[in-house]
């Protein structure tokens, strides 16, 4: 895999995000995304050595489109200016949990968690977080956990209490989440590295932690 071509592809379409200009250089971006590729293949052998689950899957296959659906939104650029894929049992990510990587020039990322669960999935965590709260946060407050995800992504949190809980709840800003999402930012530099696969799959095994407790209270 070469990361600079990944990287510098993206760079171009930064600055010329139009059909006119993708389409002429459209052989450009299949390399560029044949490289992701076999990135995908690389971090999905190092992603098995800890996590069984992800067996069976096509890693060519779990990368996203980089057409973008501009139907409802004001943006109208048609092209992502990012490549990412997601790894999780069943495939990209779709209402459960799993692990995110996201390869953009001055954005890097691994991410994981459960991203924006439908209503009954989110209850049924908030539900297990108060349950057992002790078990939550000593996954979050482990030392190497902490060191590499400071906290949890906060983006979409509400402003209020949810549904069912109290304002004064003692952990409240724990259940106001409606994202269970960390994340770890990468360099430039880093994603360069040839250790990058690795060094992301490490993070990757922090946020099983993570992971395993949203399944369980899933199950």
């Amino acid at each position: 895999m070469d990361f600079k071509i990944i990287l510098g592809f993206l760079k171009n379409i930064t600055k010329n995000n139009n059909r006119e200009w993708f389409e002429k250089n459209k052989p450009k971006y299949l390399i560029a995304k044949n490289q992701f590729e076999d990135f995908l293949e690389s971090f999905h052998k190092e992603l098995l050595k800890f996590d069984e689950s992800l067996v069976g899957l096509n890693p060519r296959k779990l990368g996203f489109r980089i057409y973008r659906d501009v139907r409802f939104s004001k943006d109208k650029r048609p092209y992502k200016v990012n490549m990412g894929a997601g790894f999780s049992e069943h495939g990209k990510m779709e209402q459960e949990p799993g692990y995110y990587i996201h390869i953009e020039p001055g954005k890097c990322f691994v991410a994981g968690g459960f991203y924006m669960p439908d209503s009954e999935k989110l209850s049924k965590i908030r539900q297990e977080i108060d349950y057992n709260t002790d078990r939550f946060l000593k996954i979050l407050n482990n030392k190497k956990f902490k060191a590499d995800f400071a906290s949890l992504d906060d983006f979409d949190a509400l402003k209020t209490a949810p549904k069912g809980y109290p304002k004064d709840h003692p952990y409240i800003n724990l259940l106001k989440h409606k994202s269970y999402i960390v994340s770890h930012n990468f360099t430039d530099k880093e994603v360069l590295d040839p250790k990058f696969v690795k060094r992301a799959a490490e993070k990757a095994k922090l946020i099983k932690t993570l992971n395993d407790f949203l399944k369980e209270a899933l199950a």
